[in-house]
Protein backbone atom coordinates (compact mmCIF):
# COMPACT_ATOMS: atom_id res chain seq x y z
CA UNK A 1 0.00 0.00 0.00
CA UNK A 2 1.55 3.34 -0.94
CA UNK A 3 1.27 6.31 1.73
CA UNK A 4 0.17 9.32 0.21
CA UNK A 5 2.11 12.22 -0.81
CA UNK A 6 5.73 10.02 -1.58
CA UNK A 7 6.49 9.35 -4.87
CA UNK A 8 6.51 5.70 -6.81
CA UNK A 9 9.68 4.44 -8.13
CA UNK A 10 8.48 5.12 -11.67
CA UNK A 11 7.64 8.79 -10.52
CA UNK A 12 10.52 11.45 -10.78
CA UNK A 13 9.65 13.92 -8.14
CA UNK A 14 8.06 17.18 -9.60
CA UNK A 15 9.94 20.40 -10.08
CA UNK A 16 7.33 23.29 -8.49
CA UNK A 17 5.76 24.95 -12.09
CA UNK A 18 7.19 27.77 -13.29
CA UNK A 19 6.03 31.40 -12.51
CA UNK A 20 2.72 32.85 -14.73
CA UNK A 21 5.03 34.65 -17.51
CA UNK A 22 4.18 38.26 -17.27
CA UNK A 23 1.90 40.31 -19.09
CA UNK A 24 3.62 42.94 -21.34
CA UNK A 25 1.96 45.30 -19.44
CA UNK A 26 3.34 44.28 -15.96
CA UNK A 27 6.50 44.70 -17.82
CA UNK A 28 5.75 48.24 -18.57
CA UNK A 29 4.38 49.12 -15.40
CA UNK A 30 7.65 48.17 -13.98
CA UNK A 31 10.13 50.16 -15.93
CA UNK A 32 8.09 53.03 -15.43
CA UNK A 33 8.13 52.45 -12.24
CA UNK A 34 11.99 51.85 -11.93
CA UNK A 35 12.22 55.29 -14.11
CA UNK A 36 10.50 57.36 -11.97
CA UNK A 37 12.66 55.82 -8.99
CA UNK A 38 15.83 56.68 -10.53
CA UNK A 39 14.29 60.41 -11.36
CA UNK A 40 13.41 60.78 -7.47
CA UNK A 41 16.57 59.80 -6.85
CA UNK A 42 18.63 61.86 -9.38
CA UNK A 43 16.32 64.59 -7.63
CA UNK A 44 17.16 64.04 -4.34
CA UNK A 45 20.86 63.68 -5.12
CA UNK A 46 20.84 67.24 -6.97
CA UNK A 47 18.62 68.84 -3.99
CA UNK A 48 21.31 67.61 -1.86
CA UNK A 49 24.14 68.79 -3.18
CA UNK A 50 22.83 71.97 -4.25
CA UNK A 51 21.65 72.59 -0.38
CA UNK A 52 24.98 71.66 0.97
CA UNK A 53 26.88 73.99 -1.69
CA UNK A 54 24.73 77.09 -0.95
CA UNK A 55 25.45 76.49 2.70
CA UNK A 56 29.04 76.23 2.07
CA UNK A 57 28.83 79.14 -0.17
CA UNK A 58 26.95 81.36 2.28
CA UNK A 59 29.05 80.60 5.26
CA UNK A 60 31.96 81.33 3.71
CA UNK A 61 30.93 84.83 2.62
CA UNK A 62 29.53 85.51 5.51
CA UNK A 63 32.47 84.83 7.92
CA UNK A 64 34.77 86.65 5.54
CA UNK A 65 35.28 89.52 7.86
CA UNK A 66 39.09 90.61 8.22
CA UNK A 67 39.10 94.49 9.53
CA UNK A 68 39.22 97.06 7.26
CA UNK A 69 38.16 97.00 3.69
CA UNK A 70 38.38 93.15 4.25
CA UNK A 71 34.55 92.67 4.89
CA UNK A 72 32.10 91.34 2.84
CA UNK A 73 29.17 93.01 4.23
CA UNK A 74 31.18 96.28 2.81
CA UNK A 75 29.85 95.55 -0.77
CA UNK A 76 26.76 95.45 -2.20
CA UNK A 77 27.58 92.89 -4.74
CA UNK A 78 28.41 90.45 -1.88
CA UNK A 79 25.86 90.73 0.71
CA UNK A 80 23.42 90.42 -2.82
CA UNK A 81 25.78 87.13 -3.25
CA UNK A 82 25.15 85.94 0.73
CA UNK A 83 21.63 86.75 0.36
CA UNK A 84 20.90 84.65 -2.88
CA UNK A 85 23.26 81.59 -1.37
CA UNK A 86 21.08 81.92 1.84
CA UNK A 87 18.10 81.68 -0.48
CA UNK A 88 19.51 78.37 -1.86
CA UNK A 89 19.89 76.78 0.61
CA UNK A 90 16.25 77.43 2.36
CA UNK A 91 14.80 76.38 -1.45
CA UNK A 92 16.95 73.35 -1.60
CA UNK A 93 16.82 72.12 1.99
CA UNK A 94 12.85 72.80 1.72
CA UNK A 95 12.36 71.01 -0.61
CA UNK A 96 14.54 68.10 0.73
CA UNK A 97 11.90 68.44 3.76
CA UNK A 98 8.95 67.99 1.76
CA UNK A 99 10.55 64.72 -0.12
CA UNK A 100 11.25 63.14 3.17
CA UNK A 101 8.43 63.80 4.78
CA UNK A 102 5.56 62.77 2.13
CA UNK A 103 7.77 60.41 0.26
CA UNK A 104 7.49 62.99 -2.98
CA UNK A 105 7.46 66.75 -3.37
CA UNK A 106 3.32 65.65 -4.35
CA UNK A 107 0.74 68.27 -2.50
CA UNK A 108 -2.68 67.56 -2.23
CA UNK A 109 -4.23 70.05 -3.86
CA UNK A 110 -1.93 70.04 -6.69
CA UNK A 111 -2.02 67.56 -9.71
CA UNK A 112 1.41 65.59 -10.68
CA UNK A 113 1.54 67.98 -13.49
CA UNK A 114 1.10 71.19 -11.72
CA UNK A 115 3.79 69.82 -8.95
CA UNK A 116 6.23 69.27 -12.36
CA UNK A 117 5.69 72.36 -13.26
CA UNK A 118 5.97 74.45 -9.99
CA UNK A 119 9.35 72.66 -9.59
CA UNK A 120 10.88 73.37 -12.97
CA UNK A 121 9.58 76.85 -13.01
CA UNK A 122 10.97 77.72 -9.35
CA UNK A 123 14.56 75.86 -10.52
CA UNK A 124 14.84 77.88 -13.41
CA UNK A 125 14.31 81.03 -11.01
CA UNK A 126 16.98 79.94 -8.47
CA UNK A 127 19.57 79.07 -11.06
CA UNK A 128 19.26 82.21 -12.59
CA UNK A 129 19.67 83.78 -9.40
CA UNK A 130 22.30 81.53 -8.23
CA UNK A 131 24.52 82.54 -11.88
CA UNK A 132 23.48 86.18 -11.34
CA UNK A 133 25.02 85.96 -7.41
CA UNK A 134 27.89 84.55 -9.23
CA UNK A 135 28.41 87.13 -11.82
CA UNK A 136 28.10 90.03 -9.93
CA UNK A 137 30.80 89.06 -7.59
CA UNK A 138 33.08 87.89 -9.73
CA UNK A 139 34.43 90.93 -10.86
CA UNK A 140 34.80 92.69 -7.63
CA UNK A 141 36.82 89.40 -6.84
CA UNK A 142 38.78 89.75 -10.05
CA UNK A 143 39.40 93.53 -9.28
CA UNK A 144 40.21 93.11 -5.34
CA UNK A 145 42.52 90.34 -6.46
CA UNK A 146 45.06 92.96 -9.18
CA UNK A 147 45.47 94.95 -6.18
CA UNK A 148 45.90 92.18 -3.33
CA UNK A 149 45.36 88.51 -3.45
CA UNK A 150 45.18 87.21 0.30
CA UNK A 151 42.71 85.21 2.44
CA UNK A 152 40.03 87.55 2.07
CA UNK A 153 39.94 87.60 -1.89
CA UNK A 154 40.76 83.61 -1.77
CA UNK A 155 37.47 83.10 0.86
CA UNK A 156 35.28 84.84 -1.41
CA UNK A 157 37.01 83.15 -4.58
CA UNK A 158 36.37 79.88 -2.59
CA UNK A 159 32.58 80.84 -1.58
CA UNK A 160 32.11 82.16 -5.80
CA UNK A 161 33.14 78.31 -6.26
CA UNK A 162 30.92 76.22 -3.97
CA UNK A 163 28.12 78.45 -5.77
CA UNK A 164 28.72 78.10 -9.24
CA UNK A 165 28.70 74.04 -7.81
CA UNK A 166 25.30 74.98 -6.28
CA UNK A 167 24.39 76.63 -9.76
CA UNK A 168 25.06 73.31 -11.45
CA UNK A 169 23.00 71.45 -9.10
CA UNK A 170 20.30 73.38 -9.57
CA UNK A 171 20.48 73.20 -13.37
CA UNK A 172 20.73 69.60 -13.51
CA UNK A 173 17.92 69.31 -11.22
CA UNK A 174 15.72 71.98 -13.32
CA UNK A 175 16.40 69.87 -16.37
CA UNK A 176 15.39 66.45 -14.74
CA UNK A 177 11.93 68.61 -13.68
CA UNK A 178 11.84 69.96 -17.10
CA UNK A 179 11.89 66.31 -18.60
CA UNK A 180 9.26 64.99 -16.03
CA UNK A 181 6.72 68.14 -17.09
CA UNK A 182 7.55 66.49 -20.50
CA UNK A 183 6.81 62.98 -18.88
CA UNK A 184 3.84 64.26 -17.35
CA UNK A 185 1.87 65.90 -20.40
CA UNK A 186 2.11 61.95 -22.00
CA UNK A 187 1.03 60.17 -19.87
Amino acid sequence: MEKEGTATAGEATAAPPPPPPRLESEVVVLRRHRHEMRLKNATTVLRAVSCLFSALAFIVMVTNKHGDWKEFNKYEEFRYAAAIFALGFLYAAAKLVLLSSRGDYSIAALSPRAVAMVDFATDQVLAYLLISAVSAAIPLTNRMREGADNIFTDALGGSIGMAFLAFVAVALSAMVAGYKLTIQTCI
